[in-house]
């Protein structure tokens, strides 16, 4: 019985830490590390949007789509959930909404980095 109640104790620890997860991961590039999807690719700020508001509208999340949060997602420390144009949560890490860029195809590409001065790979 005492063991069962340890698996049960270590199972639920595993659990929490899973769900306690960052949304993103760090790779390593020519840039230093930056901020990607689990599938790679690269994540962006944009000048534009205040504080854990996203002002990129409608026609923008088509080049720089919204960095959405699953329907469970939870915000914790740095990171905080806002409203996308298309009504959808996103991430957003220090108050600053993610996104991706529409033009890197690949993972680990960045070549939305400096668009209009105003795109940044987030780190």
């Amino acid at each position: 019985m005492r063991t069962m109640l340890i698996a049960i104790g270590v199972l639920a620890a595993a659990m929490v830490a899973a769900l306690a997860a960052e949304p993103v991961k760090m790779m390593d590039t020519k840039m230093g590390k930056v901020m990607a999807t689990e599938k790679g690719m690269t994540l962006y700020t944009f000048d534009k949007d205040a504080k854990g508001k996203s002002n990129c509208d409608a026609d923008c999340l088509k080049k720089w789509p919204a960095f959405h949060a699953d329907a469970k997602a939870k915000a914790e420390g740095e990171w905080s959930l806002v409203k996308a144009a298309d009504g959808k949560e996103m991430w957003a890490y220090e108050g600053k909404p993610l996104y991706t860029y529409a033009e890197d195809k690949k993972a680990g590409e960045m070549s939305g980095d400096g668009v209009g001065g105003v795109w940044h790979i987030a780190k």
